[in-house]
């Protein structure tokens, strides 16, 4: 408020000018709050209006609802600013009125810090009182009285004290006592001085001591930040041991594991948190902080242990800059594994009998994958996260293959793979460009040997050509495939004088799809029965089969085994299908499935898929 007679600006809770002294009348402060000129530049009401025409081409129009609601709401706000600013201005008036009937003089004074006090007017517990600093501040006791901090100062002026009031922490005011009308309030400490007087002070310090030792306190409490006779009145001491404690709990922030950390303190503090690099605010008592655990090991080269410890090194943020350590704060987080899912082999140890063996994996796309040591990341299928390797497996017994993965979020997930192959005299071994599955009946093997040796092909196989064996110790044929799925390659090779060497290629064979579905025979009442009473020969003939039904119930997970029902109303004709597609079956879910007999299973038939689509 602007004083009329010097021009100085004052609180609106100011009964006096600060300056010069002259009364601020506060009945009058809110007469012209809004000045005329406001109302002059409202704008003007032009609201949407919507325009409705009839097929006759007439119109009406109909106001828009949203400018009424708005309009509500604009007039709500500015009524509950006008009422409080109104009921700010009762309150600086009450205590204006409540000092005058007491006898008090109202005088300004800057430069206060707030405290508690109640004496005056024990009907208003709210009241806050503070003193006002300056060069004639001379002493400040403090005392507690029912839970909250008082405080009385009295400065180098023999008969006068200053006490800021403030009601409901809205309205302010200025009051002094005159204390040669009126004698000021004394707190317990006071009593307690001018009871026993200066020449008791040894005495007091006895009895001091004697209650300490008495109630099991140390010196040390007794002479803390409270001073020695802050055992007389106990509430007048802050027990740091009895104060709120931090709070850690987990908690998940976007989707992935985190920690929520509360720090006690006062609202309004600010508390820097130095591993953070962050500022965080007090509000309701307690500085909440949420990190995401991932945050503590990204930047780490490598991460293997399963548990992390994790330390805060907090500081309380003054309003100069200057901060002050606080206790550090400690806690446990977890880190999950990599995820990673072996196809083959299916064990961590194999043994094989060719040089080329190729190993598949599933891991989370995206992930860094290293095999002894070399980054094959980019082999990595960006939308399954298949990753495929084709080792060398020499002839020397153990061929040992370290899979190490990280996956984003997770800690090192390391395989140690193991191939045997048993060592050889004879050399033998397949072209590196063999392949491990097929859609053609015959394929073209070719291997090397030591020369002069004799080869014998084990399994199926036409047109072979031993022409260079003699020389170069190569030779050739053509393997054939007499059913569906995994055809074992067997190759021997003898020397005089040495031990006859083996090898075994699994290849997998199957048609191409229009060449499979062709062949397929349907699955309804008589195909069911037929396959069921002939299944030794469908068997031995890889013949195929459609399925269509909902998957029923799944047996095996690894590999993939499920009950599918084939009849119309999917109760009845069971078949077990062994799943050798890339589709993951779900129970429940319907499909169309291109699969050969291959057994039975539970007495029911048991068909191998080759090819399924979904519906």
């Amino acid at each position: 408020m602007k004083c009329p007679v010097c021009g100085q600006w004052n609180r609106d809770s100011n009964p006096r000018c600060l300056k010069c002294g002259a009364d601020l009348d506060p009945e009058d402060r809110f007469a012209d709050e809004q000045p005329a000129w406001r109302s002059r530049i409202k704008d003007a009401d032009h609201g949407t209006a919507y325009f409705r025409m009839d097929e006759q081409g007439q119109s009406d129009a109909e106001a828009d609802v949203r400018d009424q609601l708005a309009d509500e709401m604009a007039d709500l706000k500015a009524r509950k600013s006008d009422g409080s600013y109104r009921l700010r201005g009762m309150r600086t008036s009450s205590v204006y009125r409540d000092a005058s009937e007491k006898g008090l003089d109202i005088t300004g004074s800057a430069g206060a810090d707030a405290y508690w006090q109640t004496k005056d007017d024990p009907a208003k517990p709210n009241i806050r009182f503070a003193k006002a600093e300056g060069p004639s501040s001379k002493e400040s006791r403090t005392a507690v009285v029912g839970g909250e901090r008082e405080t009385a100062d009295w400065g180098n002026s023999p008969r006068t004290d200053a006490l800021w009031v403030e009601l409901d922490q809205n309205a302010y005011s200025w009051k002094q006592r005159d204390l040669n009308r009126a004698e000021p309030p004394m707190l317990p400490r006071e009593r307690f001085w001018r009871a026993f007087g200066k020449a008791s002070v040894f005495a007091a310090v006895l009895l001091v001591l004697f209650i300490a030792i008495g109630s099991g306190l140390g010196l040390a409490g007794v002479l803390g930040d409270d001073g020695f006779l802050g055992i007389i009145h106990p509430l007048n001491r802050k027990d740091r041991n009895s104060g709120p404690s931090v709070i850690i709990t987990a908690s998940m922030m976007n989707d992935l594991a985190a920690h929520t950390i509360q720090i006690p303190g006062e609202d309004g503090q600010e508390i820097f948190i130095r591993e953070l690099y962050s500022n965080y605010v007090v509000v309701d008592g307690y500085a909440t902080i949420q990190v995401q655990d991932h945050v503590w090991y990204d930047s780490l080269e490598s991460v293997t242990e399963p548990t992390m410890l994790i330390t805060l090194t907090p500081y309380l943020k003054a309003s100069n800059g200057q901060q002050t350590p606080m206790e550090p704060i400690t806690y446990e987080i977890e880190i999950p594994l990599s995820p990673v899912t072996m196809v083959t082999p299916d064990s961590l140890r194999t043994t094989v009998a060719s040089t080329m063996y190729t190993m598949e994996f599933v891991v989370r796309p995206g992930s860094v994958v290293k095999m002894n040591g070399k980054d094959i990341s980019d082999t990595v299928n960006y939308e399954t996260g298949v990753v495929s390797y084709n080792a060398t497996v020499q002839p020397i017994g153990d061929n040992v293959f370290t899979l190490t993965c990280r996956s984003q979020y997770c800690r090192d997930n390391t395989l140690n793979i193991v191939l045997y192959r048993e060592p050889q005299e004879i050399p033998l071994d397949l072209a590196a460009d063999t392949y491990t599955s097929t859609t053609v009946k015959h394929l073209l093997i070719s291997c090397t040997t030591l020369p002069g040796a004799t080869v014998d092909v084990l399994s199926p196989f036409t047109d072979l050509d031993i022409t260079n064996l003699a020389t170069t110790g190569e030779f050739s044929f053509y393997a054939t495939f007499d059913h569906y799925g995994d055809n074992v390659v067997t190759i021997q090779s003898s020397y005089p004088g040495k031990k006859t060497s083996t090898i075994q290629y699994t290849i997998y064979y199957v048609a191409n799809v229009d060449d499979y579905t062709r062949s397929a025979w349907g699955l309804d009442a008589a195909g069911y029965s037929e396959l069921a009473g002939n299944i030794a020969v469908r068997s031995a003939r890889s013949q195929v089969y459609v399925v269509m039904g909902i998957c029923h119930e799944i047996i095996s997970d690894k590999p993939q085994i499920a009950v599918f029902y084939t009849s119309s109303d999917g109760k009845s004709q069971p078949v077990v299908v062994r799943n050798h597609t890339r589709t993951v079956w779900k129970q429940g879910s319907y499909y169309r499935i291109y699969a050969d007999a291959s057994g039975t299973y539970n007495s029911m038939p048991q068909l191998e898929a080759r090819y399924c689509y979904d519906h």
